[in-house]
């Protein structure tokens, strides 16, 4: 399979936020800011490539019956050292995001490119998968939450570009998450269908 191929399939085709439409709960929950949605989105990368590179490696040795506690088990490892370095060097960042990050346990998408992916594959491509969907699921995230903030702030990471009074604020609660998400989706559509 072509490397550069395995990482524009997770930023383009199979887009977990904009096309695949998986992980909606950080998604919608983490995106108030731009810097939320990059730190969430990153987080996520770090765990995705990590979890995958070490199922790719053992994979062969993991019973059939136990795969999944398995890889739970595996995703829940680097979820936890995530955590404690988010603690140490961010802790502003790792407030904010708060019980976000310990869900990353139990976000389908890391779990399903452990599935789909990593255990079918070997350790190289397994890490341009998760780098792919890491970077795919990262731009997606800041988007949104960039969008949500200006459009409920005046603001783009923490630069402000209009005063905030004239904010809409609905953008920055959770019915704001569900518009500006629509919207992007109906944008993304709107660009492939364009392309085809």
């Amino acid at each position: 399979m072509n490397k550069l191929k395995i990482i524009l399939n997770g930023i383009t085709k199979e887009n977990p936020t904009f096309v695949l439409l998986l992980g909606m709960c950080p998604t919608l929950g983490t995106t108030t800011s731009a810097e939320n949605g990059m730190g969430m989105g990153l987080a996520t990368m770090f765990v995705l490539i990590c979890s995958n590179i070490v199922i790719s490696l053992i994979k062969n040795i993991i019973p059939d019956k136990v795969r999944i506690p398995a890889f739970i088990v595996i995703i829940a490892t680097f979820v936890t050292v995530l955590e404690m370095c988010m603690k140490a060097y961010v802790p502003a960042l790792y407030s904010s995001l708060g019980l976000f990050i310990p869900l990353i346990v139990v976000n389908c998408i890391v779990l399903g490119r452990a599935e789909s992916f990593a255990a079918k594959h070997g350790w190289f491509d397994s890490l341009l998968d998760g780098l792919g969907i890491g970077i795919g699921f990262t731009l997606a995230l800041t988007l949104l939450g960039a969008l949500r903030e200006f459009l409920g702030t005046g603001k783009i990471f923490n630069m402000t570009l209009f005063p905030e009074n004239y904010g809409i604020l609905i953008f920055i609660l959770a019915p704001g998450a569900f518009i500006a998400l629509g919207y992007l989706i109906v944008i993304v559509n709107k660009l492939k269908s364009n392309k085809q």
